[in-house]
């Protein structure tokens, strides 16, 4: 099973404006071949479908745990998608919805993924950059744990390059900040699937690491982390499963190479994380509605009872 916190993974910086076109470009690590979606597919039916759990179970733990961070990786991606959408963060809401009949969103008839607008109301959705739904046919679980293995070390490596892809189009810190975290991330997740297959093939795969062959150093929204070593933990996001992962994450082996130097780690639990951003109701978008006083009276009013 799984449980919620309403925290994101990382704390997202507050957008400087409106970006819809960033916000489709970052679409590509939600719903493109190697995005969010994908990875938290993959891994997530992998580990349903796990044969000899109990014989195997560092290998286990590993593709389970991931799959719980990856939940995390799509809300963290989804965020960042709706606060470009929505702009600088505003505490305050429309008190109505104005005069729609002038066309107030005439300038969304140019921007390049409008369905975020007209379907979604500026939110994320399971798309990549221009709009074609992720489907089904990107996972791969085929039982063997080598092959399911050596696909999530490729399906990290793909995820990396087009996290730098998607870097190098962006000058928002929101996004940057998404592609930041999420490369330190996946930095460590492919290192895990190739120290994994290292323990039962015997064949170095993490030397072939980083690819693509640029150091994190070289990106400054991934500092921070570095620092903090993140590139050196694995969290368990359990309060007592998933340790035994530590045979693989762990036992001696440090960080790679062109990172800061130190042994690698598992972390019972889950990051400390960051506030999840309010989006202000556009009411003339009916987002939460044209005319949502009365919703909102409502909603005050549950609240209080609950307390």
């Amino acid at each position: 099973m799984f449980m919620r916190i309403d925290k994101l993974q990382t704390e997202l910086p507050a957008p400087k404006k409106k970006d819809p076109n960033a916000a489709a470009a970052l679409q590509e690590l939600l719903g493109g071949k190697y995005g969010e979606m994908s990875t938290l597919g993959n891994y997530m039916f992998q580990s349903f479908n796990f044969r000899s759990k109990d014989k195997l179970r560092p290998f286990y733990d590993l593709v389970a745990s991931i799959t719980a961070e990856e939940i995390g990786h799509v809300e963290l991606v989804s965020n960042g998608v709706a606060m470009l959408n929505n702009g600088p963060d505003n505490d305050g809401d429309e008190a109505d919805g104005g005069d729609i009949s002038d066309a107030p969103y005439n300038a969304m008839q140019d921007i390049r993924l409008a369905a975020a607008f007209l379907s979604n109301g500026g939110g994320a959705t399971p798309v990549n950059s221009n709009g074609a739904p992720w489907n089904n046919d990107f996972i791969t679980t085929t039982g063997n744990v080598v092959t399911d293995l050596l696909h999530n070390f490729h399906l990290e490596c793909g995820a990396r390059l087009h996290k730098l892809r998607v870097y190098e189009t962006l000058s928002d810190p929101t996004g940057r900040e998404v592609c930041g975290y999420l490369l330190v991330r996946g930095s460590v997740h492919a290192h895990a699937y190739a120290l994994a297959l290292k323990q039962i093939t015997g064949v170095e795969i993490e030397k072939m690491l980083p690819t693509p062959n640029i150091n994190l150093s070289n990106i400054p929204e991934c500092q921070k982390y570095l620092q903090e070593g993140s590139h050196r933990r694995l969290y368990t996001f359990s309060p007592a499963d998933y340790r035994g992962m530590s045979g693989l994450w762990g036992n001696g082996e440090m960080a790679l190479p062109g990172d800061p130097p130190g042994e690698l780690e598992v972390v019972e639990g889950m990051p400390e994380g960051g506030k999840i951003h309010q989006l202000t109701g556009v009411p003339s978008a009916f987002t939460p509605d044209y005319a949502p006083e009365e919703m909102f009276e409502i909603a005050t009013k549950l609240y209080k009872a609950s307390r």
